[in-house]
């Protein structure tokens, strides 16, 4: 695959070999934060949780994806149980596990995925992959005040792939959309803008934003901001509909 297939902005960049290294450098940034946090030590950045909690879903996260391009299902599978072994172990073994098979799985290969607007393709697993640990190393960073900054054509996919595939997954399921109108994401740090349409029983349709669009709500910031702020990890100051702001929201 040679570049994001379906993507508002797609770049040549993007492909499954640069999501993978993404995964695995990500990786290893999320493995440091977390050998130097107590278990018990709180990640602001998702209330309630401690970075046990953020170990473990990330190994099980890990465990999930691995099972999507290993069985190569077209059917949705149960998650993973909650292991019995130390956190940190099970993160390890199940990190491996994934690298090795996002590295061994091509980008066209048919396999279930998450979004009623993707593709059942394994790219789409590669990608969810690269943003997953990437927004989880940030937030136990964050935590530790040890934060790297993300580069920005990352952050920009991140943007991408959660209007374009996570927005609409998020109301795909028994949540409905609520709202009607429209939002344009802007980033400040380059050419990107994104043009969301919500409308009740639909699923929000993102595409790029025009010159010459109007909306009803408008959000503008860095990439890198507005990534995270999209994720519900930062909050940034958005114009008109507050409704809209919150709908284009995705925890």
């Amino acid at each position: 695959m040679n570049a994001i297939t379906g993507a508002v902005h797609p770049t040549s960049t993007w492909n499954t070999h640069r999501w993978t290294e993404v995964v695995q450098h990500h990786a290893g940034l999320l493995r440091g934060a977390v050998s130097q946090a107590e278990p018990d030590l709180p990640v602001p950045t998702t209330p309630g949780w401690t970075f046990r909690d953020i170990t473990l879903h990330v190994g099980r996260f890990a465990a999930q994806v691995t099972q999507y391009l290993t069985t190569r299902s077209i059917v949705m599978l149960p998650p993973p149980p909650v292991p019995d072994d130390d956190p940190v172990e099970y993160l390890d073994q199940r990190l491996a596990a994934l690298h090795e098979a996002l590295a061994a799985t091509p980008a066209n290969v048919p396999v279930w995925t998450l979004s009623p607007a993707a593709p059942d393709l394994a790219w789409v697993w590669h990608r969810r992959a690269a943003h997953e640990l990437n927004l989880r190393r940030w937030e136990a960073q964050a935590a530790l005040r040890t934060l790297d900054p993300t580069e920005r054509d990352l952050a920009v996919d991140g943007i991408d792939e959660t209007l374009t595939t996570l927005l609409p997954a998020k109301y795909g399921t028994e949540i409905p959309v609520t709202v009607t109108g429209t939002v344009l994401v802007s980033a400040t740090d380059g050419p990107e803008s994104w043009r969301i349409t919500l409308t009740p029983g639909e699923i929000p349709a993102t595409r790029a934003a025009m010159a010459t669009d109007h909306a009803d709500a408008h959000l503008s910031s860095t990439a890198a901001d507005l990534h995270y702020h999209l994720r519900d990890r930062t909050h940034l100051e958005g114009h008109g509909s507050p409704a809209l702001l919150r709908a284009i929201i995705v925890e």
